[in-house]
């Protein structure tokens, strides 16, 4: 799945964000950062994760209603900047912040054309059944973030299954495993009306149904935004 992006960064002296609540210190460069797609329509409640390559450190913010937050990072690193999806995250960019003499601040134009369907990849299921693995819990329980952030967005769960055994049997368990998911969404706090469970069967392959490997590809989990 390919994504466009924009990164537009630019460091300044300290005073142009007085009206800032965060306020950069000598070890501290303050970031303001605005959250928007490729036409520049500003994506309130995305969340932006920035994790230092040097020191390992991890960083989030929230976009407002007009898409911007600002956050302190710490000077001297290489951050990843990432963006929460739909139970994964996205890779963004890379972003310098030398340290610098003096306090520093900065502003983050984040533009991004965002994806519409989202593979689930670490949600699992017993061997023929509609029982979730616990180790598929990280995965949906980043998802019910994104969802629990943005009330008004609807998901459709959808299932699908390789192309062993026959069609009808397929299609059922598809639809089971979506119901399964969003069980466990609402389960967790996130309106009925927020999820629609969909089950695919094997009638929409991404991959070549005659290996082992293109049959797990073809047994997934996918979330759309509907």
């Amino acid at each position: 799945m390919k994504y466009l992006f924009s990164l537009l960064f630019a460091f300044y002296a300290f005073g142009t964000f007085a009206q800032e609540t965060l306020v950069p210190t000598e070890d501290q460069a303050l970031l303001a950062v605005v959250v928007s797609d490729m036409e520049e329509n500003i994506r309130p409640k995305d969340k932006i994760i920035f994790e230092g390559k040097l020191t390992k450190q991890s960083f989030e913010g929230i976009a407002d209603q007009e898409g911007k937050f600002s956050i302190l990072l710490p000077e001297g690193d290489i951050y990843l900047i990432k963006i929460q999806g739909l139970g994964n995250t996205i890779d963004f960019d890379e972003l310098r912040i030398p340290k610098q003499d003096g306090k520093v601040s900065g502003k983050l134009a984040v533009r991004y054309r965002p994806a519409r369907t989202f593979n689930l990849d670490d949600v699992h299921f017993e061997t023929n059944k509609a029982v979730l693995l616990p180790n598929s819990f990280p995965t949906l329980d980043d998802l019910v973030e994104v969802l629990l952030l943005k009330e008004e967005m609807q998901v459709e769960i959808a299932g699908h299954t390789d192309a062993v055994g026959d069609d009808d049997s397929n299609l059922a368990l598809s639809q089971k495993r979506a119901e399964a998911v969003v069980n466990y969404l609402i389960k967790k706090g996130i309106p009925t009306r927020q999820l629609v469970p969909k089950g695919y069967g094997e009638s929409a392959p991404i991959a070549d149904n005659e290996t082992p490997e293109g049959r797990k590809e073809n047994r997934r989990t996918e979330a759309r935004i509907l």
